[in-house]
């Protein structure tokens, strides 16, 4: 039976597993949050950064012909993003490759540090991933322009269409640019919210002795399940706003 904050009840047995969600100041009793509140949010997304920046920097700071764990981790982290930029972008989008870079290893962190146990992910938050979904959309927008100039309109013209279905064709091209954001957001926060929603509903069940066995059993599978899913999705986000950049780069169809 749902609760009036979404809990699930069970008999004596009651859990909220969207709790998990909720942000609210790292210090102090009080509930409201300001602009300037230092919240759980804000806090593990500097934890992101700062491990983000003990991999890359102090990981591989002796730079040692035979790497060390950190090292290779960071050099790997590298060449991966290095080669997926190239071979989509090209070239010429190998001088996007540090904010790329930076935007891959942000939301990775960010989605592997919220599977510590009591963690709070930052990545299932709406405003998060629409403000990396929106930094993307202008960027590429803005670069479109400058690179490009009128000629990024072509982008929504497919000239390889019969000349009568063009018109539609570029509303339906216009329409789908403009909900890019939209998507790319929803798709990452949706994805990390819901995989750790359900662990915590199993976790909730794994109270019960008569079927605790097999709440730990599918809260161990959900648990290897999200694991790949933190990567995977920070991999998803990354290769598209890597899609977005070649369009306007080559906006021509």
């Amino acid at each position: 039976m749902a609760t009036e904050t979404h809990g699930v009840e069970t008999g004596g047995l009651e859990f909220h597993p969207m709790d998990q969600f909720i942000v609210s100041p790292l210090f102090g009793d009080d509930a409201s949050v300001a602009w300037y509140t230092i919240t759980n949010a804000t806090f593990w997304m500097a934890l992101a950064v700062l491990a983000t920046f003990a991999m890359l920097v102090l990981g591989s700071a002796r730079r040692s012909v035979v790497p060390g764990r950190m090292q290779s981790v960071a050099e790997l982290a590298y060449g991966f993003i290095h080669k997926m930029v190239e071979d989509i972008c090209g070239k010429e989008g190998l001088k996007f490759f540090p904010y790329i870079m930076t935007l891959f290893m942000f939301i990775v962190m960010a989605n592997f540090l919220g599977l510590i146990p009591t963690a709070f992910t930052p990545t299932a938050h709406f405003s998060v991933t629409v403000v990396l979904a929106l930094a993307v959309f202008i960027t590429v927008t803005v670069v479109g322009f400058v690179k490009n100039g009128a000629a990024f309109l072509s982008l929504f013209w497919v000239s390889s269409a019969p000349l009568a279905l063009r018109p539609v064709l570029a509303i339906i091209e216009l329409i789908s640019y403009f909900v890019r954001p939209v998507s790319h957001s929803i798709r990452l926060a949706g994805n990390v919210m819901a995989g750790h929603a359900v662990i915590k509903v199993f976790a909730g069940f794994a109270a019960i002795a008569v079927i605790s066995p097999v709440s730990v059993v599918a809260i161990t599978a959900m648990y290897g399940l999200e694991v790949l899913v933190a990567f995977i999705q920070a991999y998803v986000f990354t290769i598209l706003t890597c899609v977005y950049l070649k369009d306007a780069l080559h906006p021509a169809h």
